[in-house]
């Protein structure tokens, strides 16, 4: 996401001054915890396993931690613990709301720890990381906030003859429990916006957190269940493989699955689970429509932030630019002078912009994407090279829409850019896509900005504004290939809680 809008500024200091000037201690008071290992966690307990798997850190491959290797025997358990907290019906709303008021509350105290565990693992610039621990603080006090007002509906039965006499209500009941599966790339935030609705809606969670960067949501149960008074069983948290996870996806205990993810992944479990409820929110390759009448420096130094944040490694980080050719020459100069100011490196470094991609894998993936499309008459006009094992911001021009870099997701630092001379025209290009989740077009003709709301087939669309600007609390979601849900506590919320009609006959 966008961490450098002046809205996601203003909410990290507004969290800084609250922190202060603490000194954050290691978090958690189970001794296991507080060493470089770190178990799962079931039904409140600390869970171990035979096998154990390290965790590096994608930047300088250093050791960060080991976890265990979860089994389809601990899956069973977890859900076990799970479906026993849920027919106990021992947890009240009001219990449920102040518990994330409590999380609200230690993820400000914990802010600096949360930090450092996402930029460890992720290799997500230090000031970047700092955004997502402050982001995750309105998310769980949004899902607080929806727990206490969540309602159904008075049914006017005598609106219809046979009636008479009956009064009728929906109201919403949890679906059951959840298992949730998360990315790499937001550790915190993402696990967030599924963990506090699941808890607001009523319904227990099994969290597989990304094979990459599990121990940022380790911390978070850690002080779920150690700080703020959860109750054993209502959030569990399995470290295994993708295939184990399959357990988890399948099992008959198991009412809703809510996947972030890779479009492959996602449509893969939604095939394996075609009778249980499947809430997915998948990739994208944003793009941006650019009107002649636009400033061009202002707009190029939002389009330079969105593009290249976390080295694009988000799912609606700006990809695929079609630039008026009035100003293609002027605004691509003011980009590419823009790129050039962005530090690579350490994500340590509170100055660093871009650091690692997630691993090495994914590395010489993009690469190969690049060199691809400019050996099919792309021109690298910035970026294009490897130092020290990070891909410098990479600026395509001439790209052509059958290009990997502009019909694949590319999830790395590349932005690729065509020009186009008729508004029709690249309306019609931004749609020729396999996905739908955010899009944007800069200009200032109200009617243009009309005709693109009316016209690009998104999940969002953003005007005179990056595709790669969100807010937690928005219904966030795609269509077509981007997945089928809406993400944001509310909208979260209602898609873990099933309306329950009651007539009355008085």
């Amino acid at each position: 996401v966008c961490t450098k809008s002046p809205q996601s500024l203003s909410r990290l200091s507004k969290i800084q001054k609250a922190i202060g000037e603490i000194d954050f201690p290691p978090a958690g008071t189970n001794e296991d915890f507080m060493t470089n290992h770190y178990p799962m966690i079931i039904d409140n307990k600390r869970i171990d396993t035979d096998k154990y798997r390290e965790i590096r850190s994608p930047y300088d491959n250093r050791t960060l931690g080991t976890v265990p290797v979860a089994t389809s025997k601990e899956i069973d358990l977890a859900v076990s613990v799970a479906s026993s907290a849920l027919i106990s019906k021992t947890f009240p709303t009001h219990e449920r709301a102040t518990i994330l008021d409590r999380l609200a509350s230690a993820l400000v105290k914990h802010h600096e720890n949360f930090a450092q565990s996402i930029s460890d693992e992720a290799a997500k610039p230090i000031a970047t990381a700092r955004v997502e621990a402050a982001r995750a603080v309105e998310t769980v006090q949004f899902s607080a906030a929806v727990a206490r007002t969540l309602s159904g509906d008075l049914i006017n039965m005598e609106a219809s003859s046979v009636g008479e006499g009956k009064t009728g209500f929906v109201k919403r009941v949890p679906i059951g429990v959840v298992g949730a599966i998360t990315p790499f790339n937001f550790p915190l935030n993402l696990v967030c916006h599924k963990v506090a609705p699941a808890i607001a809606a009523g319904c227990p969670i099994i969290l597989k957190p990304a094979s990459s960067t599990p121990l940022t949501a380790l911390l978070l149960g850690e002080i779920l269940t150690t700080e703020c008074g959860l109750p054993p069983g209502w959030f569990n948290i399995v470290t295994c493989s993708g295939e184990t996870a399959g357990r988890l996806v399948e099992h008959d205990d198991v009412a809703m699955i809510t996947f972030t993810g890779s479009p492959e992944v996602g449509w893969g479990i939604r095939a394996q689970a075609p009778k249980k409820k499947i809430s997915l929110e998948l990739g994208n390759n944003s793009p941006v429509i650019i009107e002649p009448d636009i400033e061009i420096a202002s707009v190029a130094a939002k389009i330079c932030l969105a593009a290249f944040s976390y080295s694009g490694q988000t799912c609606i980080s700006t990809q695929r630019l079609y630039v008026h050719d009035e100003i293609a020459e002027k605004f691509i100069d003011a980009l590419i002078a823009k790129t050039l100011s962005l530090v690579v490196g350490d994500p340590a470094n509170l100055e660093t912009n871009l650091s690692s991609l997630i691993d090495n894998g994914e590395t010489e993936r993009v690469m190969s994407w690049i060199n691809e499309a400019t050996g099919t008459g792309a021109k690298l006009v910035c970026g294009g090279t490897v130092t020290d094992g990070i891909i410098n911001p990479t600026i395509l021009t001439k790209v052509t829409d059958n290009m990997k870099v502009s019909c694949n997701e590319v999830f790395g630092p590349v932005v690729g850019i065509a020009t186009y001379s008729d508004y029709e025209e690249a309306l019609k290009r931004s749609n020729e896509s396999n996905y739908g989740l955010q899009a944007a077009v800069f200009t200032n003709d109200l009617n243009k900005a009309m005709k693109a709301a009316e016209t690009l087939n998104y999940g969002g669309i953003m005007i005179n504004e990056v595709p790669t600007w969100r807010a937690d609390h928005m219904p966030y979601g795609g269509v077509r290939n981007s997945g089928n849900t809406r993400e944001g506590p509310a909208y979260a919320i209602k898609e873990m809680t099933e309306e329950r009609l009651i007539v009355i006959q008085s």
